[in-house]
């Protein structure tokens, strides 16, 4: 085994309320346009391939992208957060680094954007355009073998985010193995994000699965005490096994499943999902969520299980210097970890909370060459992604993976909790997003010859 973590990874959450969710592959690079930029020859294919996936009836987006008309009345607002890089939301720097399914525009489709709102919304021959179908976001595996169901969950009308940590247990027959996990969102206009992890308990030391409560928000206990009151320990006050990353959930983003060649879990025959996050949007009025897991279980056992670790904020290395952002002030903040073994590198997933300003990850590899692995330069706590490499990427042994935190607690920033700004500190994993984090998160399986070769890019059942 890689590493042993002792604690919980904790990933916290991300901020509902952006007016456009992007969601899709770029399309292909466009070449510069002599004549007049239309919707149907120029327009069109940018927003069906990037945003029309959540902006259809039934699905994430506030409102719907499927028309030129629908286009047209938004056009103002398409082109400024176009422009802005607010959308579609890609936070990673794509000259740095690149990821499977990024979900970016090039520099020419924001530049014919413009050009079509300053030249007036030209439809042209939208009378021949074919408005794509919904894609659908279901695996399409049959009948799943066990549905396990996310407590009914009210979402008081207050205009307000509600970040909420789960334990959702479940018991089958006999210990058993699984291909595939799929989360169904309930409401899609207020799951804005969900980070589903696999608690194995042992029978002999986890009598009452229903001890403890089923959920509590985030921000108003103790992240010392989260566990608990969930009831996620054993009897004997030791932690169960945990198995990281079964199932993740963001507006738009297709199902995720590991290639062929790697994934698989094994289940106990008592366990439970840990939802470490699960963030509700904000709403003016009380609506309800009913979420639920389909599983689908295999007669073979998994061919290469992924593993999960983290560094910095309760990982295996610590943040240097301690997190601690005074008043007034923009500070930096570095991580270090050398890698024991070879590993071929699934995800990453970089992670602060409301102060921080830019992310810089990158390994150095036993002979001096650096291998780039995510830049943000504006950070977004609003847009946290698991950012999957496009083939497994392998570090080897001796490799020292360095990362770059800069957080900005002053008044001019305007995500700043704070007003005057005061003390803001890491405490303990504290998941409160007044307190801070920073920790960059590996999923990972033993390097093996050939993993190079492994795509990630739109893996199907």
């Amino acid at each position: 085994m890689f590493y042993r973590v002792k604690k919980y990874a904790i990933l916290h959450a991300i901020i509902f309320g952006m007016l456009l969710v992007s969601c899709g592959g770029q399309s292909s690079s466009t070449n510069e346009i002599t004549g007049p930029v239309t919707f149907a020859e120029h327009i069109a294919p940018i927003i069906y391939t990037n945003c029309t996936k959540c902006h259809q009836q039934g699905e994430a987006g506030p409102f719907t992208l499927t028309s030129y008309h629908d286009v047209a009345k938004r056009a103002k607002l398409i082109k400024y957060v176009t422009e802005h890089r607010i959308m579609p939301p890609w936070p990673a720097d794509p000259t740095y680094s690149n990821f499977a399914n990024e979900m970016y525009l090039t520099d020419a489709q924001i530049n014919l954007i413009k050009r079509w709102v300053d030249e007036g919304l030209l439809p042209g021959d939208t009378g021949s355009l074919k408005i794509p179908e919904l894609v659908s976001t279901d695996l399409k595996l049959g009948k799943p073998d066990l549905i396990v169901k996310v407590p009914v969950i009210k979402i008081p009308g207050n205009n307000t985010d509600l970040f909420t940590v789960m334990k959702i247990p479940y018991e089958i027959v006999q210990d058993t193995f699984v291909r595939a996990i799929e989360f169904v969102c309930g409401n899609k206009r207020l799951v804005h994000h969900m980070n589903g992890h696999l608690v194995q308990f042992n029978p002999a030391k986890k009598k009452n699965l229903n001890e403890g409560r089923s959920w509590v928000n985030q921000n108003q206990t103790q992240s010392t005490k989260i566990h608990r009151e969930l009831g996620l320990l054993h009897d004997d006050g030791t932690y169960p096994a945990l198995t990281p990353s079964v199932s993740n959930y963001l507006p738009g983003a297709l199902f995720s499943l590991y290639p062929k060649e790697i994934g698989g879990y094994k289940i106990s025959k008592k366990g439970a999902f840990y939802l470490n996050d699960m963030h509700f949007g904000p709403t003016p009025v009380d609506a309800y969520d009913s979420s639920y897991f389909k599983i689908y279980f295999s007669a073979t056992p998994p061919k290469r299980p992924v593993s999960e670790f983290q560094i910095g904020t309760l990982g295996i290395t610590p943040v240097v210097p301690e997190l601690i952002v005074p008043p007034n002030e923009v500070k930096k903040f570095t991580i270090k970890a050398s890698m024991p073994d070879d590993i071929s590198i699934v995800s990453i997933v970089p992670h602060m909370h409301l102060i921080g300003k830019s992310f810089l990850a990158y390994a150095i590899k036993p002979s001096g060459d650096t291998i780039p692995l995510i830049r943000i330069n504006n950070w977004d706590f609003r847009w946290q992604y698991f950012y999957q490499f496009k083939t497994l990427l392998k570090l080897p042994r001796g490799t020292t993976i360095h990362v770059e935190g800069v957080y900005d607690n002053t008044a001019s920033n305007p995500n700043n909790p704070f007003n005057p700004p005061q003390e803001i500190r890491e405490r303990e994993g504290s998941m409160k997003t007044t307190d801070e984090m920073f920790q960059l998160i590996i999923t990972y399986v033993p390097y093996q010859p050939g993993d190079e070769k492994i795509s990630m890019e739109n893996v199907t059942p």
